[in-house]
């Protein structure tokens, strides 16, 4: 592939307006400016062709560092700031890393690297320098426990579903998510925003919900994209009655219908849907119609993407998927047909499949198979219930039972969880065999979302 053929962020950069601007809590440039600008300590050709990791504090730096890097460095790793630097030296090795970008150079000194470029704030002047190689973007899963896997991307397969796309109808879209762009949801939004000639308001670590939302207000957001959880939290919050994007979306989790129903009252005139996507299967389908679950009409049918359920597990093959895990003893990404295996579970009714919960996160309760999703869907059906999570307890008869957690939708409901409990209790035995049904109901101030954005299950 020559040069010219090559396309690298830095071509979009004066797509739109140049009031178009990238921003968060304190910093905001405009992206034409950022052609002509670098947060670099060194000259960005001395990491041509390198293999480089972004290792930022904040995602506005990073998102400026990712546009210079694109089309420059032969491979980017995305290093969210809460990697665990037990597993640093493993990554450095499995990504064949000779670079690393930060803003702090102590974390890294001790593994073996001899260019660690500082970078940060205030912007420079730079020249722009040729664009010479179709970066491979790398980016850790973001499971529970043990070491994150690498997948790789290129741009051609992340911009897959955003290339030719007229979801953002608006003119200047503004967008926003609640992700970190450093992975795949966020850099999503991330990516629609510099191809599609938006801006993008970035979300801050630490930021009370309030004021977040306020100021995604303030910023006059259109289009915004989160889990079920951060959407769960946001619902719960004051604030979201003076927030009125015209776009919402959902992904990372399964969106429940009572959730979907609550985004639907807040935001009466949005779009409002949910999307299948995962670092590694790439973006697969979105649903519009306000459903949970998705047409069966899709299974073999989506748009540029083939689905197949086998063993009750969806599996994606399309252009849009990573390439490949990257590492030493890296595992084989697809099946011998091209398939992602998903591990996320489906189930056939009707017309129309339901995600069940992940393959990984059964409940065995005597034998029989509890997932945690479907008994928080029934839950969350409750108009007293925000958010709630299952788990197992120890059973010295069954192996294990299920036992729930649930956030009440409003304080005024703190004095009847008497009768609340009993209503879900009733609500569960009616729609769910006794095996699945929660053995005890405890009501908290609130539940914990990892890093990701979804809910913790092993906090």
């Amino acid at each position: 592939m020559s040069p010219r053929e090559i396309v690298a962020l830095r071509h979009y950069l004066t797509n739109g307006p140049d009031a178009r601007t990238l921003s968060d809590v304190t910093d905001e440039v405009a992206f034409a400016d950022i052609a002509h600008a670098s947060c670099l300590r060194i000259e960005l050709s001395e990491l041509a062709g390198r293999s480089v990791l972004l290792s930022l504090s904040t995602q506005f730096v990073t998102g400026i560092a990712m546009i210079e890097l694109d089309g420059v460095a032969r491979r980017m790793l995305l290093c969210p700031p809460d990697v665990e630097m037990n597993y640093a030296a493993d990554l450095i090795a499995d990504a064949e890393i000779d670079a690393i970008v930060t803003d702090a150079p102590e974390r890294w000194r001790d593994l073996g690297l001899d260019t660690i470029v500082t970078a940060g704030l205030p912007l420079h002047p730079a020249a722009p320098v040729a664009i010479t190689h179709a970066t491979s973007w790398l980016m850790l899963t973001s499971g529970t426990t043990g070491r994150p896997k690498i997948v790789a991307h290129t741009l051609a397969a992340l911009t897959g579903a955003i290339v030719g796309d007229t979801v953002a109808k608006d003119a200047h879209p503004v967008w926003a998510t609640f992700y970190d762009i450093r992975r795949y949801g966020g850099l999503q939004i991330f990516l629609r925003a510099v191809l599609g000639g938006g801006s993008l308001v970035l979300s801050a670590p630490g930021e009370a919900i309030g004021d977040h939302l306020a100021r995604l207000a303030a910023r006059g957001v259109t289009h915004i994209s989160g889990t079920p959880s951060h959407w769960r939290k946001a619902l719960m919050n004051p604030a979201i009655g003076s927030f009125r994007p015209n776009y919402v979306r959902l992904s990372g989790e399964i969106a429940d219908q009572a959730v979907l129903d609550g985004l639907r009252h807040a935001f009466p005139l949005a779009s409002i849907g949910h999307a299948y996507a995962s670092t590694e299967a790439g973006v697969g389908f979105a649903v519009d119609d306000g459903r949970e679950g998705f047409p069966a009409s899709l299974v073999g049918n989506a748009a540029g993407i083939t689905m197949k359920v086998v063993d009750g597990s969806l599996r994606i093959k399309s252009n849009r998927t990573a390439h490949s895990y990257v590492g030493r003893i890296a595992p084989a990404l697809t099946d011998a047909d091209g398939f992602v295996d998903t591990g996320d579970m489906v189930e056939l009714r009707g017309d129309r499949y339901y995600f069940v919960g992940r393959r990984d996160g059964v409940i065995n309760v005597g034998g029989l198979k509890v997932h945690p999703e479907e008994v928080e869907a029934v839950i969350n059906q409750h108009p007293s219930v925000r958010m709630s999570r299952v788990r197992s307890r120890r059973s010295p008869i069954t192996g294990a039972l299920v036992v729930a957690e649930a956030v009440l939708a409003s304080v005024a409901d703190a004095g009847r969880t008497g009768a609340i409990r009993e209503a879900i209790l009733a609500n569960c035995r009616a729609a769910l065999p006794p095996h699945k049904v929660p053995a005890a109901i405890r009501f908290v101030q609130q539940l914990d979302v990892t890093a990701s954005g979804k809910l913790a299950r092993h906090a």
